[in-house]
């Protein structure tokens, strides 16, 4: 499925992250749990996107790990064939989508995601495929969101934090407002996490990720 690849470097190279042995087994056990609990519904979706899309069950994405090395971040698919392409050609034809697209690297409609993939993304049954990073040792279930790489000049002094961490399926982002945050609120929560950890952080922001995902919000 892609071993790491290079490693993304700004001279800060932490040996253990944030949280060590006792955060790492937490996260397998949780991992394992949810992965147990939710097969038939993992399964499901997986045969609903393989009929109503005849397309990639499980979609990678390269992002930045901790210490700055390189993994594949795993999602169910939620786009339509060529979608880097689709986001090109609407970015190109409407300049108020463009705005947006470089102040968020969002968007409040976009063109790419399919109708079962809007419903995944509300509920983020998209990102159980993470479990699977999760049980790998690549993220964790809470931590900084998984950035790429043209995400890290924007991080500025911020990313010494990032790369102190395993990136999340949650963090604090997702309990603190998720899809309506703009990204330099983003930034700055992913920041104080990692600065700020404690197992119980850790515990009582999976408790309010269920609720926080129930929540009405931007699907993007």
């Amino acid at each position: 499925m892609g071993a790491r690849r290079e490693r993304y470097s700004d001279g800060h190279t932490p040996e253990i992250p944030i949280g060590g042995r006792v955060k790492r087994a937490f996260d397998i056990a949780v991992a394992s749990t949810v992965l147990l609990l939710f097969s038939p519904l993992i399964l499901t979706v997986a045969a609903l996107i393989w009929v109503t899309q005849r397309n990639t069950v499980i979609f990678k994405h390269e992002r930045i790990g901790f210490s700055g090395r390189k993994f594949y971040c795993y999602k169910f698919c939620t786009m339509v064939p060529n979608a880097d392409g689709v986001l090109r050609d609407y970015l190109a034809s409407n300049s108020e989508a463009a705005n947006e697209w470089r102040e968020n690297q969002k968007l409040k409609h976009d063109p790419r995601v399919t109708f079962l993939g809007h419903i995944m993304r509300k509920s983020s049954i998209d990102e159980l495929p993470q479990l699977l990073n999760v049980l790998k040792g690549d993220m964790s279930c809470v931590g900084p969101r998984p950035i790429v790489d043209s995400e890290v000049e924007r991080y500025g002094a911020d990313m010494a934090h990032y790369m102190r961490a395993r990136p999340g399926i949650s963090g604090l982002w997702q309990v603190s407002g998720r899809n309506s945050l703009t990204y330099d609120a983003r930034v700055a929560l992913d920041a104080h996490y990692v600065r700020n950890w404690s197992f119980l952080t850790d515990v009582v922001i999976l408790l309010k990720t269920i609720p926080a995902v129930m929540r009405p919000a931007s699907t993007s």
